[in-house]
C-alpha cells in the first residue's frame, strides 16, 4: 500500500474510561479502571433524521498477547489499523456500518485468553457482562446476540472461539484468525526454553555450587510448584524496561499457566505443567491444560457454537507456533459435529496478518447485520 490519504469517511474513534468492578482486587494488582476505544462508523454522528436513531450492530476485538486493544487504533507504517481498514471496507460496500470496541485486557502477566482466573482475572465475565452492557448503555447499538460479534488473532482467535463455546448468549458469530488450538503443538515444544529461562533464577546454593541432589532441588516442583526461581524471574522482568524474546516467551507460558491451571493455595496462585528440573511433565497438570483446548471442547458445546450465525476460522500454513495443526482438527471436529463454519488457510506466518480481516470482517457483517 502506497502513502496516500483515503478519500472517504473514517468514522470517530472514542476513548472512554470503565471502572470495572469485576476486576477489583485480582490476583495481580492489575488496575480495575481501563480505557475503553470505540469506533463509531460513517454516519454515525451526521445529524440528519435518517441517522439520529439510527441503531448499528457491534464487533468486539480481542487482540493478541502482549497487545492491547489501544494498540490496534494507531498509526501503522505502510497498511491501515483496523479502524482504517473498516472505514475502507464500507466505502467500498464490502461490509455494513457497525460499531468496533477494543477494550483493554492487558495483564502484568502480558495478557489474557479471555476467560476467568483465579490468578489472571476474569477476563469472560469482564467483557461479557461489563463491556457489552456498558457499551450498549453508552451507544446506539442492536443490542441482540445477534447482532454482536467478536474477533481476534492469536490468543484473540482463542478468546473468540471459547467465547463462542461457553458465551454464546453474548456473540451471534466469531471470527478466529490463528488462535491458539491443539496445545501438544502449540506449547509443547516452547516450555524446554522457558525453563533454561527460568534455570537462571535458581535457589542460589544450587546455582552457585553447580552441584545439587536432583531430588532435593526438585522437591515440589514434581507437583508444578514454583521453589522460588518463577517469583525471582517476575519480579526481576518487571523491573526492566526491555524484555527479551526468550523472557516475552517465558512470561507467555507462564501467562497460560495462570490461565489454564489457577490454583489459590500454589505459589504465585498456579501451577506449572513441567517439572523445573527435569522437565518432565506433569501428568495431572498437563490434563487441566488440555480441558481448555478448543479441540477438545467441540462436542461439549455443541449446541452453543450450532446456535452462533456465524464461525469464521482461518489460519496460515506456515504458522511459526504450529497453530495451522489445531486448526485444522477444529475445523475436523467441528464438521464431525455438524457444525456449520468456514475454514480458511493462506499462504503466510503468525506475524503481520491484520490483512485477514479483509475477510473476516464482510463475513461477521453479514452473520450480524
Amino acid at each position: 500500500m502506497g502513502l496516500k490519504r483515503p478519500q472517504w469517511q473514517s468514522g470517530t474513534v472514542v476513548i472512554l474510561e470503565h471502572e470495572s468492578k469485576v476486576l477489583r482486587d485480582n490476583a495481580l494488582g492489575d488496575p480495575s479502571t481501563r480505557n475503553l476505544a470505540v469506533w463509531l462508523p460513517p454516519g454515525y454522528n451526521e445529524g440528519s433524521t435518517r441517522n439520529r436513531g439510527k441503531r448499528y450492530p457491534v464487533i468486539v476485538d480481542m487482540v493478541g498477547f502482549m497487545g492491547s486493544g489501544l494498540s490496534h487504533i494507531a498509526w501503522k507504517n505502510f497498511t491501515e489499523n483496523v479502524p482504517e481498514r473498516a472505514s475502507r471496507l464500507i466505502h467500498e460496500g464490502r461490509m455494513a456500518p457497525a460499531i468496533i470496541v477494543f477494550p483493554d485486557c492487558f495483564t502484568a502477566l502480558g495478557g489474557n485468553q479471555y476467560v476467568n482466573s483465579s490468578a489472571v482475572g476474569n477476563y469472560g465475565d469482564y467483557l461479557t457482562k461489563e463491556i457489552v452492557p456498558f457499551v450498549d448503555r453508552e451507544f446506539r447499538t442492536k443490542a441482540s446476540r445477534d447482532h454482536r460479534a467478536c474477533f481476534g488473532k492469536s490468543s484473540g482467535g482463542y478468546g473468540a472461539i471459547i467465547h463462542g463455546m461457553k458465551y454464546a448468549s453474548t456473540w451471534g458469530a466469531i471470527a478466529d484468525h490463528s488462535g491458539d488450538a491443539y496445545f501438544d503443538f502449540v506449547y509443547w515444544h516452547d516450555w524446554p526454553n522457558t525453563l533454561v529461562e527460568l534455570a537462571k533464577y535458581r535457589p542460589r546454593k544450587a546455582a552457585a555450587s553447580g552441584k545439587f541432589d536432583v531430588r532435593k532441588m526438585e522437591k515440589g516442583a514434581e507437583k508444578g510448584r514454583d521453589d522460588g526461581r518463577v517469583r525471582r524471574f517476575l519480579d526481576t522482568v518487571w523491573k526492566k524496561e526491555k524484555v527479551t524474546m526468550a523472557e516475552g516467551h517465558a512470561i507467555m507460558n507462564l501467562c497460560m499457566s495462570a490461565t489454564y491451571d489457577p490454583d489459590p493455595r500454589a505459589p504465585n496462585g498456579f501451577r506449572l505443567p513441567f517439572n523445573l528440573e527435569t522437565g518432565e511433565v506433569i501428568p495431572e497438570r498437563w490434563r487441566e491444560w488440555k480441558k481448555h483446548d478448543p479441540i477438545n471442547l467441540v462436542e461439549k458445546y455443541k449446541r452453543n457454537l450450532k446456535s452462533l450465525r456465524g464461525i469464521y476460522v482461518d489460519c496460515g500454513s506456515r504458522d511459526q507456533y504450529h497453530i495451522q495443526f489445531g486448526s485444522r482438527i477444529l475445523s475436523k471436529r467441528l464438521a464431525a459435529a455438524r457444525i456449520a463454519h468456514t475454514y480458511e488457510e493462506f499462504d503466510d506466518t503468525h506475524s503481520d496478518i491484520d490483512y485477514r480481516y479483509d475477510v473476516s470482517f464482510p463475513f461477521l457483517s453479514k452473520a450480524i447485520k
